[in-house]
């Protein structure tokens, strides 16, 4: 009976922190952003480990890697799971990799049991998932999906002008496979929730049904650089005045549409960035949250009259550009489903959620039914050094991940 079937926790831990160990930080952390030497190091040791497992390799022309156990109808759609092994500068252990470990130790604890399927089942590696040193965040996905042309993937720089096409190259990583969705029976990604609900609500899993609207927005403001000694405050065409005008109203705007709105001006950069100099530009990001539509729709709308409106009355030109957008997502019923009774199998706590974060699963979803489930974060941390998981709540996140894979591909 595979209703008993359990994974091998000490392992999936082990993996966990090995994985870890490659751009470790001085704080605990890891830095293994997308295409460097070091995110090269992290897909050879999950490929070694996929190998070892029996699993046949396969890499698109994006860098997706796709580890397969073979099903015992090899013609049929696989059942595929997984998330990205990339990090931000100061990520953690398990953002992402919990994601990508899991379904590979979904696979070695079928080994161990010798549990065929009816369906093949694939572990995947989406490439880079963070967005940070190329700027698009979930980009291998969404050239999978359709939902990025791959030359236009291949075109993105990081700030040292270097492209997505030259470091795939240089790391060995651009794959022959076409990087495009096949038939896909479900897929499935295992995460840390990124938030703090699951742990203030006492919960060992989080069955998600869906996730949040949200997007990135360039900002760029021209001023007039001038000396900081000389000019009176008020005949400056300074972009920060600009920013101190609309930038309580962004956050006056997010405080109407509360609790749910998330509201994040994470890159600020002024030029010539001299101490004693009027900046002659100022550029910036902001990231836009919702899980309602009509509310989110709302603060796109607010953050560009209020902009718009600052920028006017400062006599400082602006331009706006949005240049990543991801839709909210409603995933599939049937996977929703089996999550749900894959949680009733293993008899843990659980809570039905809503994600705030992006994820690979999001631009999945678009083109093959889909479902998520998270675990708890310590302090609901993420992005950050001190991101932390405890090991029980990996086991049981991977537990439900089993028997969700199953109850799919057999």
């Amino acid at each position: 009976m595979t209703g008993q079937l359990r994974i091998n926790g000490e392992r999936l831990w082990a993996r966990l922190m090995a994985m870890g160990e490659i751009g470790a930080t001085p704080a605990g952390g890891c830095n293994r952003q997308a295409l460097t030497d070091e995110d090269k190091a992290g897909r050879d040791l999950f490929v070694k480990w996929c190998r070892e497992a029996g699993c046949k390799i396969r890499v698109d022309a994006i860098g997706n890697v796709f580890a397969r156990r073979s099903g015992t109808d090899e013609s049929l759609p696989p059942v595929i799971t997984g998330s990205h092994l990339d990090t931000q500068p100061t990520g953690g252990k398990f953002d992402g990799i919990y994601g990508v470990l899991a379904g590979l130790e979904v696979i070695e604890t079928l080994n161990d049991h010798d549990v065929e399927t009816l369906h093949p089942i694939e572990a995947v590696v989406w490439t880079n998932e963070e967005g940070c040193r190329f700027d698009t965040a979930m980009m291998g996905s969404a050239v999978w999906a359709g939902a990025m042309p791959l030359q236009d993937a291949y075109a993105l720089t990081d700030r040292d002008n270097k492209t997505v096409a030259e470091e795939l190259t240089r790391i060995d990583y651009q794959g022959t496979h076409t990087a495009y969705f096949g038939p896909v029976k479900a897929a499935f990604e295992a995460h840390i929730e990124q938030g703090p609900i699951l742990e203030a609500e006492q919960k060992t899993v989080g069955v998600v049904t869906g996730v949040q609207h949200m997007s990135r927005h360039r900002i760029v403001i021209e001023g007039k650089e001038t000396h900081a000694g000389p000019t009176p405050m008020s005949i400056r065409q300074d972009p920060m005045l600009a920013l101190a005008d609309f930038l309580p109203r962004l956050y006056a705007m997010a405080e109407q549409h509360a609790p749910d709105a998330r509201l994040t001006f994470g890159y600020i950069h002024t030029l010539p960035g001299s101490s004693n100099t009027v900046p002659g530009q100022l550029e910036l990001t902001v990231d836009i949250r919702h899980p309602q539509k009509a509310a989110y729709d709302a603060m796109i709308a607010g953050y560009q009259e209020y902009v718009q409106q600052a920028c006017d009355e400062r006599g400082t030109p602006v331009s706006m550009e949005c240049f990543w957008e991801a839709p909210g997502v409603e995933f599939n019923a049937d996977c929703v489903n089996a999550v749900r009774k894959a949680v009733a199998t293993t008899g843990y706590d659980s809570m039905e959620i809503v994600s705030g974060a992006g994820h690979d699963a999001c631009n999945v979803a678009a083109v093959v039914p889909t479902g998520m489930i998270f675990i708890p974060c310590k302090d609901g941390l993420s992005h950050n050094e001190a991101e932390s998981a405890e090991p029980e709540h990996v086991e049981a996140g991977c537990n439900v991940l089993l028997h969700a894979i199953l109850e799919r591909a057999e």
